[in-house]
């Protein structure tokens, strides 16, 4: 990392666009639906498709689709998304003999091309609608992508406005965690209960605290769909992700963005007081310290530092002259 960056860069959003979702008729199968989108690398759905231009000119944009998009005659219908998928699993529906359209959330909230320049707009949008995925439209309402905090993540230069703050700061304390024994079902029932995208896997641990040893993850549960595995039957210690890196609430939001980048994660446990307090830390918790809100508390934090040093400086000057004469 070099010491000249600037701390914060306009960037150019239209780097943060998936220019090849997986977009899907309506009358799709669930099952096929979430055979696609448990596909890696993912760079385009032979059952419908996006401008041509656009799928040809980002080819090299290849990556795991977090959703799928429903489109009929070229105009976005509907969403499906990880979330969805638990919810349906921990429901027990059968996915062959569903299609896209019967469980499909709608209407969509989309933008326009035109109107994706602002990041704080944009972060707007998701905290006002509660959602993860921004279609990305042209100027006739056909779709050109999809937007999600980890591609907004990725184009932003943080590096010094994160390494300001700690892990403490925007992590969530609302941790649901369940015994290794807890079958993948049950897993798949408390996420879409609390609407978590995670379920942190504990042991006992002395002085009454839990030592976390695993996680389950929404991404893990459409996997598990895919595979058409009985989720009654599986529990979490056969298929949790294994042995877990934990950050503490002192560590810097660089930090936790390196370490997400480094084992491509969306997420990390984070663990104190000897396992008696738990936490988790999200791609979109990092995108927290681009809020306007948050900023102008750094802002004034900084200027309440610089005024302190100033004062300090001026009350050692005045010493020092009195100490001279």
């Amino acid at each position: 990392m070099q010491q000249h960056e600037p701390m914060l860069c306009t960037p150019n959003l239209e780097d943060a666009i998936n220019y090849t979702p997986l977009v899907v008729k309506p009358e799709t199968t669930l099952v096929d639906v979430i055979a696609h989108m448990s596909q890696m690398p993912f760079s385009s759905c032979t059952m419908a498709s996006v401008s041509p231009l656009t799928a040809t000119t980002h080819a090299t944009n290849t990556i795991r689709p977090t959703c799928a998009l429903i489109v009929r005659e070229q105009e976005i219908v509907g969403i499906l998304t990880e979330r969805d998928i638990v919810r349906f699993a921990a429901m027990g529906m059968d996915c062959n003999h569903v299609s896209a359209a019967d469980v499909m959330a709608h209407p969509v909230k989309t933008l326009s091309l035109e109107d994706f320049k602002d990041i704080f707009a944009v972060m707007f949008l998701f905290r006002r609608y509660r959602i993860r995925h921004l279609p990305i439209v042209d100027a006739q309402n056909q779709l050109i992508g999809v937007a999600e905090p980890a591609s907004l993540r990725k184009v932003l230069k943080p590096a010094n406005l994160l390494k300001l703050r700690r892990v403490s700061e925007v992590m969530s304390s609302d941790v649901i965690h369940a015994p290794p024994t807890c079958p993948v079902l049950n897993l798949a029932q408390l996420m879409a209960e609390h609407r978590v995208s995670c379920v942190v896997i504990v042991e006992p641990a002395p002085d009454d605290g839990l030592r976390p040893i695993g996680i389950v993850t929404e991404r893990d549960i459409v996997q598990f769909q895919s595979m058409q595995f009985n989720l009654s039957t599986i529990t979490a210690d056969e298929v949790m992700s294994s042995p877990l890196f934990l950050l503490d609430p002192g560590d810097s939001l660089w930090s936790a963005h390196q370490e997400m980048q480094q084992r491509r994660v969306r997420r990390l446990v984070v663990s104190w007081n000897w396992g008696q307090d738990l936490g988790i830390v999200t791609q979109t918790s990092l995108l927290k310290v681009f809020d306007p809100l948050e900023m102008y508390g750094i802002i004034e934090t900084l200027q309440q530092t610089i005024q302190q040093l100033e004062s300090e400086k001026e009350a050692y000057w005045r010493q020092h002259q009195a100490d001279i004469s």
